[in-house]
């Protein structure tokens, strides 16, 4: 009947187990909770890749033939069969000199920071 006595060891048992049985069940839930997150977060970021690339592809392909309608007006409009495409060509030529030369990637800089401003913490939906 010590201080230490084994009588209590019977009753604390099944509290004991009880206590760490809902601490691996809380452990688990949580466990499950991130990966939930994490596919969650991962089916955005494919559904967004899949539309970005998608848009990308058929802005590109509108592009293309938007050049080429101006090549060909400009063709029928100088009575040639080239020079309308040479000046699609120069005019991004001259685009392409223009960036090289005159802006700076800090221009780009500072769009990216707006667009991508604190975007991690708007994109959190969870109360801290």
């Amino acid at each position: 009947m010590g201080l230490f006595s084994d009588d209590d060891d019977a009753t604390k048992t099944p509290r004991t187990d009880n206590i760490i049985g809902n601490l691996k069940g809380y452990l688990d839930t949580r466990i499950d909770l991130a990966r939930l997150e994490v596919q969650q977060k991962v089916k955005v970021a494919m559904v967004g890749t899949m539309h970005g690339a998608a848009m990308a592809g058929i802005g590109l392909v509108f592009f293309l033939f938007l050049n080429l309608f101006i090549a060909l007006l400009l063709n029928e409009q100088l009575d040639s069969s080239y020079w309308g495409f040479g000046i699609v060509a120069g005019f991004y030529l001259v685009l392409l000199i223009v960036f090289l030369v005159g802006v700076d990637k800090k221009v780009f800089q500072g769009v990216a920071d707006k667009l991508l401003d604190n975007t991690i913490y708007k994109s959190d939906k969870r109360q801290a």
